[in-house]
């Protein structure tokens, strides 16, 4: 299907599950990846430092938006114990996080920011994500075989360890791939 109404939607995202996502939708648009340091004030937490990533990751867009343009930005983050999980650095950054998840509940928020020429907004959705408990074999064949390096939580809900390590979700499983299409879905419909 084309797009079902009047925008050309631009992808501020290299990432893959983005873009295939976005295209489950049957939406039309081009991949733009915007380039923003992902560091953020330290007194925010949860659902507000991926709402922040995402607006800064739309405001160091480097084109000027025409009319009839929408650019899309998102950003995810686990939070575990009151606790950001970002992108790991290196492997032993990952089986630390991997162990933090192991036999417990995390929050995955996904905030999206719209824009275009005359308007800007920012929303989110929230995922419960409830981990079996992992064997320390467990996380060093995923870690080496799956190289999460560039996943929030050192994780893919999409691939082997979502298959073996979730027990159950509470919320919208494509929200922990990083983008919540039903409500972004919606929300274009209203922009």
């Amino acid at each position: 299907m084309n797009n079902p109404f009047k925008h050309q939607l631009i992808l501020g995202s290299a990432s893959p599950r983005r873009q295939e996502l976005l295209k489950g939708l049957g939406y039309e648009f081009k991949v733009c990846p915007t380039h923003a340091e992902e560091s953020f004030p330290h007194e925010l937490c949860a659902q507000e430092i991926p709402l922040y990533l995402a607006k800064k990751k739309a405001d160091a867009y480097d084109s000027a938006l025409t009319p009839g343009e929408i650019l899309i930005t998102s950003d995810t983050i686990v939070w575990c114990d009151n606790k950001v999980l970002n992108k790991p650095e290196n492997f032993e950054d990952g089986k630390r996080m991997l162990k933090t998840l192991s036999g417990k509940m995390h929050e995955v928020f996904t905030a999206v920011c719209l824009k275009s020429t005359n308007k800007c907004i920012t929303f989110y959705d929230r995922t419960a994500v409830y981990f079996k408990e992992l064997s320390e074999d467990e996380i060093v064949f995923y870690l080496n075989n799956y190289k999460p390096f560039d996943k929030a939580g050192s994780y893919g809900a999409q691939d082997w360890m979502g298959l073996v390590g979730i027990n159950r979700l509470e919320g919208s499983f494509y929200n922990v791939m990083g983008l919540p299409v039903n409500k972004l879905y919606e929300e274009l419909q209203k922009f």
